[in-house]
């Protein structure tokens, strides 16, 4: 098997974190994986935790109210709001951690995410830009494991796309 590009940036002096991973499916698919609740829910969350959807609605102005879940039961739950979006392209939002209720947590860092997907050949190269307002958020999330979290996520994405590209 081919190996896939992966790359995970931190930079410092403007507050960003960008992975760059190539993935062996189409854009079209890729795509779905990423914006529908039915894909969403099997592999956006770190292993071994797993994903649950309170609501969605991908659009413009909509959001997703979600929780990463421990297999002991313990929720993380997350709000993101859909600010722009150019299907199959890219999409922009607003992600918060928050509550059971989508009360956002104050306490915790808030980011800009730009997600943009482009054809590398017969795969889909995406490029993840996540923006935080200052330099101590972008620490905080390094230091609560966004790296290996990513990473995790991601093969898992891996995972369901070779189930799905049968």
């Amino acid at each position: 098997m081919t190996k896939l590009f992966f790359d995970f940036i931190v930079d410092k002096k403007n507050n960003t974190l960008t992975t760059k991973r190539e993935f062996a499916a189409n854009r079209q698919l890729v795509w779905d994986c990423y914006t529908k609740q039915e894909h969403l829910d099997k592999w956006f969350a770190p292993k071994p935790l797993g994903t649950k959807t309170k609501s969605i609605d991908f659009s413009e102005g909509g959001h997703w109210h979600y929780a990463m879940v421990e297999p002991e039961g313990n929720e993380y739950w997350g709000w993101t709001d859909y600010t722009k979006i150019q299907p199959i392209d890219f999409y922009e939002t607003t992600d918060a951690f928050s509550d059971s209720e989508g009360k956002t947590n104050s306490d915790l860092p808030t980011a800009t995410w730009h997600v943009h997907f482009t054809d590398k050949g017969s795969n889909t190269l995406v490029e993840t830009t996540v923006q935080y307002a200052s330099l101590n958020d972008l620490e905080t999330v390094i230091n609560m494991g966004m790296e290996e979290g990513m990473m995790s996520t991601l093969e898992r994405l891996d995972e369901l796309l070779l189930t799905l590209a049968k």
